[in-house]
């Protein structure tokens, strides 16, 4: 049978149109995302930080507010200060780990693992210990069954193949093959 060639389901020009499609929608999904983390930054910033309320307030007081707001910006630098390094730390430690696991890699190689035999009882101790009281002997539970000699029964000559083709040939060997086919049934 000749191939057929296969015509594609959507045309390319489909296919532009919808990808040039999809693009502007995730443009648009991530646009949407942007203004959203923006609006709710604008409302955590309206939540943690009150409104000042400078005016009215005589030079002294002005110097008092100016100094809580100093030393909370200094509490919220020591935490962030706290939290990099933190950070620094961690990150230091993951890449000494991740050169650790590279070294130990590199100098050891697998050795190529081998089939082990191993019987039902032994896997059983190895899996239950010493609980393990049941013997699995499989083979006890087969049943025996005798095998017959048919090799006995048909001594096997040999000899000249070509004596044994000219035996054969005619309605005497043929009639010999029947009988020959016939005498192990009959016994």
């Amino acid at each position: 049978m000749p191939e057929v060639e296969r015509k594609p389901k959507i045309t390319a020009s489909r296919k532009l149109l919808l990808k040039s499609l999809m693009l502007a929608k995730a443009k648009e999904c991530w646009e949407q995302e942007h203004e959203e983390r923006e609006a709710e930054k604008v409302r955590y910033l309206a939540e943690r930080i009150p409104t000042l309320q400078t005016r009215g307030l005589s030079l002294s007081a002005l110097q008092d507010l100016c100094r809580e707001l100093h030393a909370k910006v200094e509490v919220v630098d020591e935490e962030r200060y706290d939290i990099e390094a933190k950070c620094l730390h961690n990150t230091r430690e993951i890449k000494d780990l991740k050169l650790k696991v590279l070294d130990l890699r590199g100098k050891f190689k697998r050795p190529p693992l081998r089939r082990v035999r191993v019987s039902a009882d032994a896997m059983l101790r190895a899996l239950l210990g010493s609980k393990h009281k049941v013997s699995m002997d499989l083979r006890a539970n087969l049943k025996s069954v005798k095998k017959e000699d048919t090799e006995k029964e048909r001594p096997v000559e040999v000899g000249d193949w070509r004596k044994n083709v000219e035996a054969m040939s005619g309605m005497e060997g043929r009639k010999k093959m029947f009988d020959a086919a016939k005498s192990p049934t009959s016994q």
